[in-house]
C-alpha cells in the first residue's frame, strides 16, 4: 500500500512539473522507480508507459479544443517509431552501470536545457509582441521545416528509448528555435507528438518484457490528476522559484545516479 501511495504522489508530482515547466515527467519517475528496487531498463521501460497516459490525456483536451495540429504531431512523432528502437536497444544492450551513469549525465544536461528553453520562449514572447514583415522574413526558420520535423522527432525518440522520457524539453525549444513557431503552438505539438514517441518506445519495452503495467498506470493516473493541478493553480507561483527547485531535484538525482553506477561498476 505504501508503494501505492509513493507512485501516485510521484505521478502528480510529475504531471505538475509537465503541466507547468512543459517537460517530461520521466526525469522525476524513473529515480523514484530505480529507488523502489526497479532495474535502470525497468524504470525506462516502466516510464514509457506513465508518460504515454499524461501526454494523451492532455492531447486530447487540446484536440477537443482545436489546438492540435495533427499533421504537424504526425511529422514530428513518425520519425521517433525508428530512433525510438535504437534507444530502447542500447537501452537492453549497455551493461546497468552505463545506462544509470548516462542517465545522470542526461539529467545534468536537462539543467542546462531548461535555461536554454526559458531563454527562447522569452525571445519568443517579445517577437510575438510586435510583428513587423520585415523583421518575420528575416527570421525564416533555418532550414526545411519537413527535415526540421524530422530531426526533432528522431531525438526525441531516441531519448524516449534509452531513457524513457517524453522528449519535451528537447522538442519545445527546437521547435521555437527551427520553426520559428509560437510557445503555445510548440507546447501543444510537441505534447501529441510525445503521444507517439512514448506509444513507440512503449511497444520495443513492452516486447523485450521491461514495462511493471501496474507501476506505468499508478504513475499516469497520478500524472493526469497532476496535469489538472499545474494548469489552473501553479502558474501563480514564481517561474524563477519553480526552476531553481526543479534544477536543484535533477541535480540530487544525477548524484543518485552517479553513485548507483559507481557502486554497480565497483561490484
Amino acid at each position: 500500500m505504501g508503494d501505492v501511495l509513493v507512485l501516485l504522489a510521484v505521478g502528480v508530482f510529475a504531471g505538475v512539473l509537465a503541466g507547468f515547466l512543459g517537460i517530461g515527467g520521466g526525469t522525476v519517475m524513473v529515480p523514484v522507480m530505480v529507488a523502489l528496487g526497479l532495474s535502470g531498463v525497468q524504470a525506462v521501460g516502466t516510464s514509457t508507459l506513465a508518460i504515454l497516459v499524461i501526454s494523451l490525456g492532455g492531447s486530447l483536451q487540446n484536440w477537443r479544443m482545436g489546438f492540435l495540429n495533427l499533421k504537424n504531431v504526425l511529422m514530428l512523432g513518425l520519425p521517433s517509431v525508428v530512433t525510438a528502437f535504437v534507444g530502447t536497444a542500447l537501452a537492453s544492450f549497455f551493461p546497468e552501470y552505463v545506462l544509470l551513469g548516462s542517465f545522470g549525465a542526461f539529467l545534468l544536461i536537462n539543467i542546462y536545457l531548461i535555461g536554454v528553453k526559458k531563454r527562447v520562449v522569452a525571445q519568443a514572447s517579445a517577437q510575438t509582441s510586435s510583428v513587423n514583415p520585415a523583421v518575420a522574413e528575416r527570421d525564416r526558420p533555418p532550414m526545411s521545416p519537413t527535415l526540421a520535423r524530422t530531426v526533432i522527432g528522431g531525438t526525441a525518440g531516441f531519448l524516449a528509448g534509452l531513457f524513457g522520457v517524453g522528449g519535451g524539453v528537447v522538442m519545445v525549444p527546437l521547435q521555437i528555435l527551427l520553426l520559428q513557431e509560437d510557445i503555445k503552438t510548440a507546447i501543444q505539438t510537441s505534447l501529441g507528438a510525445i503521444v507517439i514517441t512514448a506509444l513507440s518506445a512503449f511497444g520495443w519495452h513492452s516486447l523485450q518484457g521491461n514495462v511493471q503495467g501496474l507501476t506505468g498506470l499508478l504513475l499516469g493516473i497520478g500524472g493526469l490528476a497532476g496535469v489538472q493541478v499545474s494548469t489552473r493553480y501553479l502558474p501563480r507561483l514564481p517561474d524563477r522559484v519553480v526552476t531553481i527547485m526543479f534544477r536543484t531535484l535533477l541535480a540530487l538525482f544525477s548524484v543518485f545516479f552517479f553513485y548507483r553506477a559507481w557502486t554497480g561498476f565497483s561490484a
